[in-house]
């Protein structure tokens, strides 16, 4: 095994958890399990060694592969798994504009996997979301969304009209809780450090979330749990 490279036609799982969540999940992609010889020391390991058995995928002992693609040494397991593509398949899709963060990224799948949402879109330049510090910063979450990139914005909104778009900024029109839902719309956020340009401003109805002056802005991945809180309101 190697390390993971963008374009790679495999990547990797790193840990217990995000492992069992991808073999409960999409068992069809994973190739193979590599796991430390000190795994069965983990609770995770019978799990793994269940599903493995149940899918008939072949369980490997190998130290210094997982040492060599997790050097932390707080690593016990690997799936390896091919790339695959899973389209939005709804019609309530979170949008991201250019998002650069690996942990941002991650933290994101699992905080919409949290409020009931299943429909990622990513807009390029953009993180890979199969690089395994995405995959194990969602805790597993990826493997149950549907991601789908587009190379600009303007060809997801001719892909979507019927969305109503909601784009957030910090000079938005409407605060958050004006805001009543509907049912078929696309929350759109832009880059960690930048937000949305101003072209978003003519874009559906833009959003704010008040905070106080003692901050310039919220993290994006406290601004999407906000987003997705108040519009998955009565769900749950």
């Amino acid at each position: 095994m190697k390390k993971y490279k963008k374009g790679d036609e495999v990547s990797y799982t790193l840990g217990v958890f995000p492992t069992i969540e991808l073999l409960k999940t999409r068992p069809e992609i994973v190739k193979r399990v590599i796991v430390h010889d000190s795994i069965e020391q983990n609770r995770g390991y019978e799990p793994i060694v269940t599903l493995c058995e149940q899918h008939h995928i072949e369980i490997e002992v190998h130290n210094q592969t997982i040492n060599k693609l997790s050097p932390k040494g707080n690593c016990f397991a690997i799936a390896v798994f091919d790339i695959y593509e899973a389209p939005v398949s709804s019609l309530q899709h979170v949008v991201l504009v250019n998002p650069m963060d690996m942990g941002n990224m991650g933290t994101i799948m699992r905080t919409m996997l949290g409020f009931g949402y299943k429909d990622l879109v990513v807009i390029r330049p953009a993180v890979d979301i199969y690089d395994p510090k995405v995959v194990r910063a969602s805790m597993g979450a990826i493997f149950k969304l549907n991601v789908q990139y587009y190379d600009s914005y303007e060809d997801y909104a001719l892909e979507y009209p019927q969305l109503v778009k909601y784009p957030f900024m910090l000079d938005g029109a409407k605060k958050i809780q004006d805001i009543e839902c509907v049912d078929d719309y696309a929350l759109i956020f832009g880059n960690e450090s930048s937000g949305l340009d101003s072209t978003f401003s003519k874009v559906g109805q833009s959003v704010f979330i008040p905070h106080s002056q003692e901050i310039d802005s919220l993290n994006l991945s406290m601004a999407i749990g906000i987003g997705l809180f108040h519009f998955s309101s009565g769900k749950f």
